[in-house]
């Protein structure tokens, strides 16, 4: 199945807009409970295709377009669709904010308890979570940018003031979700000869080495980074003094909330309201880490920079928050290719070190972070080979590209789907954990990363016919009636075995959406030159142009004639092709075949009627 992004953005704005609007206000509908990533997940579905694609564009009501207005028809006129999304904007901002208006990240029903005999208690559900940080973050640039290009196209007193007020929740949102996250990173340093230490070294190890040799060879790999780390003390990061000695070992990475004695943010010029105390362990989660890195690089982003977005206190943030964003990358990245022959990462699946556990999903979160590091290191051939093929073997562990099994327990991995344990929960009543069931979406995301990175063109065949596969898969999945009808997710579509029903997912969902608009960009970038096609289409172009040189010897005709006209549109067509065989080799080649055609066809015609005089 092709995947074509207008068209499938439309189909989801159509059905986000059928399920959540009447009449040009939000209808929030059945939920399990309040929770600031569902809440920030339905609107990013029709935020940021809005402010990311330029023909979705509704913040200049001019220019919106006929397709995205009728799909839109139950948000608004095209005058009308602005306004309510900044009031539907502002009731989010409303919501998630606390007693003393200091904005609020609550997981809500996302947080599970690890005995489902048990219920997680009302503080438990607002409790803080880094999936609400990073989404919060996507959503005020949005919601900035928005705000910024609308400000200049509409005139209305009252539209204007409540631009205004929106834009001052949306940056105090922003900043505190920056603080969070700043708070949320950690370093966990531990002893090779402890449990987690000897859990390292086997899966960097492979078994193949003695724990003293992969011990040393982790100890010179890791010099760098852990240099940067300590030069990195005196910039706020809270680290074990002990990572200094290099027969420890250590991972760095985001915790699933504000770890435990995180200290406050206090070096602003405005100071940070509702900064709670943290209970996470300082435990790195590859899960949470791929969160964090997902929306930190929107603090980096083209638009932000040049819309400039940020006031001087969120650059601090950007900047301490950019030093923990690299950190992460480099160290993860080599982790996964750690060693001179098979990488850790290619031992399907993968297993974590401080929680013991393993799954293909951790194998794609590793490999989430590996792509982040070859799209800002820009990688060599081989790594992008290896993790295509590492791309194309989970999409076949997942069943998404190969066939289910008699009572397959690969199902689990997307419905229920997976469970962490969140370390440190237990300080705030029953232990919590946290489901990830987006396998599947996470995969296609991955996969357009890597395609849009590539410059191998077998390569990114190979990432292009997967994703259309995988594209396929989730498709299937949509919900075909009734609740979010047009929505995610039914995996009974695919997998008749899946242990609940249809359920709507708006993390599954506003995936899906960042997908498409990750596609949209792939398709945008100019197709990848082969030298070799580019050599033939020289060829074809230079004997072209001779044959065309020597029909131009020939008696001169009229301008109006047939072979008069015919010469034009050779010329025409050979001088296009020229200036497309460097950018576009196989369409000069495709322009250059025909054009020989015809000058041959010239060619006889003139000879026929030499004879026949």
């Amino acid at each position: 199945m092709q995947i074509k992004p207008r068209q499938h953005l439309l189909d989801i704005w159509q059905a986000a807009a059928r399920h959540s609007f009447d009449d040009g206000k939000l209808v929030w509908g059945e939920t399990d409970g309040l929770s600031s990533v569902a809440d920030a997940e339905r609107l990013l579905c029709l935020l940021y295709p809005a402010t990311e694609v330029p023909a979705f564009r509704l913040d200049q009501p001019d220019t919106t377009e006929r397709d995205v207005l009728r799909v839109l028809d139950r948000v608004g006129s095209r005058l009308e669709i602005p306004p309510n999304m900044i009031t539907v904007l502002s009731q989010f901002m409303r919501t998630h904010t606390g007693p003393d208006d200091s904005p609020t990240f609550s997981g809500g029903h996302y947080f599970r308890p690890t005995d489902p005999k048990q219920k997680p208690t009302h503080e438990q559900t607002q409790l803080g979570v880094v999936d609400a940080y990073s989404m919060s973050v996507t959503l005020c640039l949005a919601t900035l940018g928005f705000l910024k290009v609308y400000e200049e196209n509409t005139t209305r007193p009252e539209v204007r003031r409540s631009l205004g007020e929106l834009r001052e929740a949306t940056n105090t949102r922003l900043t505190a979700a920056m603080v969070s996250l700043l708070r949320s990173f950690t370093v966990n340093v531990f002893d090779a000869e402890s449990e987690q230490g000897r859990r390292l070294i086997q899966v960097i190890g492979q078994n193949k080495q003695s724990d003293r040799a992969v011990l040393q060879q982790f100890s010179r790999k890791f010099r760098p980074l852990r240099a940067t780390i300590i030069e990195s003390l005196s910039r706020g990061i809270e680290v074990d003094e002990s990572i200094r000695d290099e027969s420890q070992l250590f991972e760095c990475g985001w915790a699933w909330g504000v770890v435990k004695d995180a200290p406050t943010i206090t070096d602003l010029d405005v100071p940070v309201k509702g900064q709670p105390d943290g209970i996470a362990d300082r435990l790195p989660y590859v899960y949470f880490t791929v969160v964090a890195l997902d929306g930190i690089q929107d603090l980096f982003s083209e638009r932000t920079l040049t819309l400039g977005l940020l006031d001087e206190d969120q650059q601090k943030l950007a900047e301490a928050l950019r030093l923990r964003w690299e950190l992460s990358q480099q160290y993860w990245s080599a982790i996964a290719r750690f060693g001179a022959e098979r990488w850790p990462l290619e031992d399907l699946p993968w297993q974590t070190t401080g929680l013991r556990l393993e799954s293909e999903y951790f194998s794609l979160t590793v490999a989430a972070i590996l792509v982040h590091d070859l799209i800002r290191r820009k990688a060599t051939d081989d790594d992008l080979t290896r993790t295509v093929a590492i791309m194309e073997r989970l999409a076949d562990r997942g069943r998404i590209t190969s066939r289910m099994t008699r009572n397959d327990p690969t199902v689990r991995l997307h419905n229920p789907g997976v469970t962490m344990p969140l370390a440190g929960s237990e300080r705030s009543g029953a232990p919590l954990e946290w489901r990830m069931t987006d396998f599947s979406a996470q995969l296609l995301k991955r996969i357009i990363q890597l395609a849009a990175l590539s410059r191998n063109i077998e390569a990114q065949d190979r990432l292009i016919r997967l994703g259309e596969q995988t594209f396929e898969h989730l498709w299937n999945r949509r919900i075909e009636d009734g609740d979010g009808a047009g929505l995610w997710d039914n995996a009974a579509a695919v997998f008749p075995e899946a242990a609940l029903g249809r359920r709507l997912s708006w993390s599954i969902t506003e995936r899906i959406t960042e997908c498409l608009v990750a596609a949209r960009g792939l398709y945008e970038q100019r197709p990848i030159r082969s030298p070799e096609l580019a050599e033939l289409a020289r060829e074809l172009l230079s004997e072209a142009a001779h044959l065309f040189g020597k029909e131009q010897l020939e008696a001169s005709v009229t301008a109006d004639g047939s072979r008069g006209r015919a010469m034009r549109s050779i010329e025409n067509r050979l001088d296009h092709a020229r200036d497309l065989v460097d950018e576009r080799p196989a369409t000069a080649f495709a322009l250059a075949l025909p054009v020989l055609q015809e000058l041959d066809t010239l060619a006889q015609a003139r000879g026929a009627a030499a004879e026949e005089m």
